[in-house]
């Protein structure tokens, strides 16, 4: 009989770990730039920086985590959509400075290492990585007995990208009459996931296989949605036009997100009716009975990324969009704010 390490007696498991890391090297291979030197399990990942067609390189980094959306990953045990979430949550504002998302690294922690979630796990944060083009250069998996309980897990995940200083996009050059392209979300991607449990399984008392009029899905595969990925579909768009300001809708919606950007003689003026929302978002809204201003401060209600454009640009962007896949629409504009007047305002669209 095998004797055990006093390690594994304590509840950590390095075979375990190791065997992990074995499986899921084919997958992070999947990703891998020709930047990349060596392969996975070292201490540290090598990215060999060419910066022979940017002028003025500028590392631009994130990170950020899944939230509580995992604890519907967990009811519904399926694991191989948060990845994707996590990829997306890091590049997604990245790209938003006009950055190429470079390397992405993750970290899991866990009470007790479950091989089969952990690798779907990793298939999904190798899925993401591959849909930004970004190469999944290392990461850490930490076994932590007594702090997490054995089938839980948390995830963080970090990207660093590159941009040219001369072309980085900050919001400095919005002005008066730009018109706002918003790019249709995916769902709810990882936000508002606290009320929106509280919402349907606290006070509806719903099910994750309850069937709702509206949704394709049953509900717990429609929160599982993952979050879209605009990564290439804007890196197309920076080679042919111009791009004043970017927004990645996320923890905050409209009425946070939008001001971080926006030049303070400036009001952005989004037209309410003018792009779909998907059928979750009222859903939820009836059901938490929550107010319109609080629906769009926490959710994304259906616009994922924001665009920034030059009026006599935005035809072009949207016909571009549709070739690339995009649902977008024009949902505003920029407007001259005045003293006292809120950075965000919400008006019906005038008809044509």
């Amino acid at each position: 009989m095998e004797e055990k390490s006093a390690y594994s007696y304590a509840g950590v498991d390095i075979d375990r770990g190791n065997t992990f890391v074995e499986k899921i090297k084919p997958l992070v291979k999947t990703t891998f730039r020709k930047e990349v030197m060596g392969g996975i399990g070292g201490f540290g990942g090598l990215f060999h920086l060419d910066t022979t067609k940017i002028k003025d390189p500028v590392l631009v980094s994130s990170t950020d985590g899944v939230g509580t959306k995992l604890k519907i990953a967990h009811m519904m045990n399926k694991h191989d959509t948060v990845g994707i979430d996590l990829v997306a949550m890091s590049v997604n504002d990245v790209i938003v400075s006009g950055a190429e998302p470079l390397f992405f690294l993750d970290y899991i922690a866990t009470g007790k290492i479950s091989i089969e979630a952990s690798v779907e796990i990793v298939k999904g944060i190798a899925a993401g990585c591959s849909d930004a083009g970004c190469a999944l250069l290392g990461g850490e998996t930490a076994e932590m007995p007594g702090f997490y309980r054995d089938d839980e897990y948390d995830l963080a995940g970090f990207c660093v990208g590159i941009a040219d200083a001369e072309h980085l996009i900050d919001g400095s050059n919005i002005r008066m009459g730009d018109h706002i392209i918003g790019l249709a979300s995916s769902g709810l991607h990882s936000n508002g996931y606290s009320l929106v449990r509280k919402i349907v399984f606290e006070q509806a008392k719903l099910s994750v296989d309850a069937e709702l009029d509206g949704l394709d899905l049953p509900l717990g595969q429609e929160l599982l949605k993952p979050t879209r990925i605009y990564v290439k579909s804007i890196l197309n768009l920076l080679k042919s036009f111009t791009i004043h300001g970017m927004i990645h809708i996320t923890g905050g919606g409209f009425f946070d997100n939008i001001p971080r950007i926006i030049p303070p003689a400036c009001m952005t003026v989004i037209h309410r009716h003018s792009w779909h929302i998907p059928p979750i978002f009222p859903i939820l809204q009836r059901l938490g009975n929550i107010d319109e201003a609080e629906m769009f401060r926490v959710f994304n209600m259906g616009i994922g990324m924001a665009l920034i454009v030059p009026e006599k640009e935005a035809g072009n962007i949207l016909e571009r969009l549709g070739h690339l896949g995009e649902t977008a629409s024009v949902i505003g504009y920029i407007d001259k704010r005045d003293q006292d007047a809120p950075p965000v305002v919400f008006r019906e669209p005038v008809p044509a």
